[in-house]
């Protein structure tokens, strides 16, 4: 039973819940310019929004014939589909705050079925459990039971995905107009900044005249629907694991090659080298999206984990041999793309990697090596930035030791009274001290250090800052070993300066060290991961 000073507090919060109603009032501006809007489109045939969404999202049925209700008509949800695909982006924003704002939970009826809850406190258990049922399935937002009739119909579930995206940007581009909304961390969490449902943040759309008010959980509570729908549908037993050739149909291919976010494909060669022996290429597609990778993952398979990207991506020497199962003791994973903006948040890349490594065990089962040879975004301009604040605040020497700033003095001929932090800055900037050896032998041991500090030390909520690395220790990976010009295209070198690192799966203590990582926010590295680390707290006073 419910204690009495709880009863009181949650009755408190809850006539909280009827100040919702002030909501109305503050948002009356955005609507108008909606109806306005909308109200262009009847002139033409094409019902108005609030004609759409009030004919096609039906009231939630009473909870005693929740079970009884016909399911509306098909036409219905085409209509919905229809409608908001010949919207613009502008007014698609309306439109999806229309549906999360006036066609949401009805919140008067939650307050009351919350206080009947509390008054059964003292009543027998069926009782309580009856009231708790009845205000769970009051909290069920009507547009809820729409995204439900939309998945049913063909190319429903791939809008729906769609639709979230979108969603998503909506959400971006709150984050980006306002610091009290923050944008999904690496770990996958949503956080923003509330004080209960009265503040507010004005979003700029479209036109310059033209601002819309949002209140801060009306589109949040919509992705969070879409995202509970989406996680059900897409869960691992409906998933189909899928491993694609040179055979594959050729639309896959091509999306396959479109796809590729970390190394693009340079031609139809390049593919199928990546499809080829020696290569594997993996995709998760579902029934309700026929012809639609989801989540895509290139292995290379090789004698010894590689160190090296270009031997793997432009290497065509054994492009039409036959594979040697005695050279193969490896599997590299060295690109993970999704390809649904819509599906973010939803587990799908490190349960493709476990599936794919028992379908390698089973093809190669004397395999024993399985690791990423990831890239690592986000080190370059981490780097600018702690370079530039050290300038401004004349800590250079809190960086690099006196020598390591003289050796880069000389390497890089710095015109006297040129401050040697600018140098360097200028120097990484661009991709011409690559192809310097002198250059390259300075820099070596600074960069390698920082980056490995980058990757193990720098933290955002206790986790790891870097996307790639968060996903892969997430998995339960060791963070086992930095690789010194591993990526010399022009991108690897403006993304981190020519490093890559491997994240090597130990399978029999991946699920220990996703435990300490997800609980304790422990890291698991190797020793010359550490010592880069041991190396970069003893040169430097950050």
């Amino acid at each position: 039973m419910t204690s009495h000073p709880v009863i009181l507090a949650f009755r408190s919060s809850v006539r909280c819940w009827r100040h919702r109603a002030l909501l109305r009032v503050a948002l009356e501006a955005s609507d108008v310019r909606c109806r306005r809007r909308y109200s262009t489109h009847s002139r033409g045939g094409v019902s108005s929004m609030e004609e759409i969404l009030s004919r096609v999202v039906a009231p939630l049925p009473s909870y005693e014939t929740r079970d009884k209700s016909p399911p509306p008509p098909e036409t219905n949800s085409l209509e919905f589909m229809y409608f908001y695909k010949s919207l613009d982006k502008e007014d698609k924003l309306c439109f999806l705050t229309k549906l999360s704002q006036d066609f949401g939970v009805d919140h008067k009826s939650v307050s009351e079925l919350a206080l009947k809850l509390l008054d059964t406190q003292l009543r027998d258990l069926a009782t309580i459990l009856l009231a708790e049922d009845r205000l769970r399935y009051t909290l069920t937002p009507r547009y809820k039971q729409l995204f439900s009739h939309i998945s049913r119909v063909e190319g429903g579930v791939k809008f729906l995905v769609d639709l979230r995206a979108d969603v998503l940007e909506i959400i971006s581009s709150k984050a980006s107009d306002s610091p009290h909304i923050r944008t999904p961390s690496s770990a996958g969490s949503m956080e923003y900044t509330s004080q209960f449902d009265l503040s507010f943040v004005w979003v700029k759309i479209g036109r310059p005249s033209q601002r819309l008010l949002f209140p801060h959980g009306v589109v949040d509570d919509l992705n969070g629907a879409l995202k509970s729908l989406l996680s059900e549908w897409f869960s691992v037993g409906l998933l189909r694991l899928e491993r694609i050739t040179w055979q594959s149909p050729c639309e896959i291919l091509q999306k396959i090659s479109q796809y590729e976010a970390v190394h693009p494909v340079r031609n139809w060669t390049d593919l199928k080298r990546r499809v080829g022996p020696y290569r594997r290429c993996y995709a998760f597609t579902h029934a309700a999206m026929p012809g639609e990778p989801l989540v895509v993952l290139h292995v290379a398979l090789t004698e010894d984990i590689s160190d090296n990207i270009q031997s793997i991506v432009r290497e065509f020497a054994t492009l039409d041999s036959d594979e040697d199962v005695n050279k193969i003791n490896s599997a590299i994973f060295y690109s993970i793309s999704s390809t649904q903006a819509g599906l973010q948040g939803v587990e799908l890349g490190n349960v493709l990697i476990k599936r794919v490594v028992r379908e390698l065990q089973s093809e190669f089962p004397v395999m024993a090596q399985f690791s990423s040879l990831s890239p690592i975004p986000g080190f370059s301009a981490w780097l600018q930035g702690l370079l530039s604040q050290c300038r401004k605040e004349g800590r250079a020497f809190d960086l690099l030791s006196e020598e390591e700033w003289k050796e880069i003095q000389h390497a890089t001929d710095s015109t006297p009274g040129t401050p040697t932090v600018d140098s360097l800055r200028k120097l990484l900037s661009s991709n011409e001290w690559m192809r310097s050896e002198r250059l390259c032998g300075v820099l070596e041991p600074v960069l390698m250090r920082l980056c490995a500090w980058y990757l193990y030390g720098e933290k955002r909520r206790g986790y790891a800052l870097n996307p790639v690395a968060n996903f892969h220790l997430q998995n339960g990976a060791t963070m086992w070993r930095l690789n010194w010009r591993a990526d010399t295209s022009p991108r690897g070198v403006a993304n981190s300066c020519g490093i890559m690192v491997n994240y090597r799966y130990f399978l029999n203590e991946t699920s220990k060290n996703s435990a300490r990582y997800l609980q304790n926010k422990v890291i698991a590295a190797s020793d010359q991961v550490l010592g880069f680390v041991s190396q970069f707290q003893k040169a430097s006073k950050l």
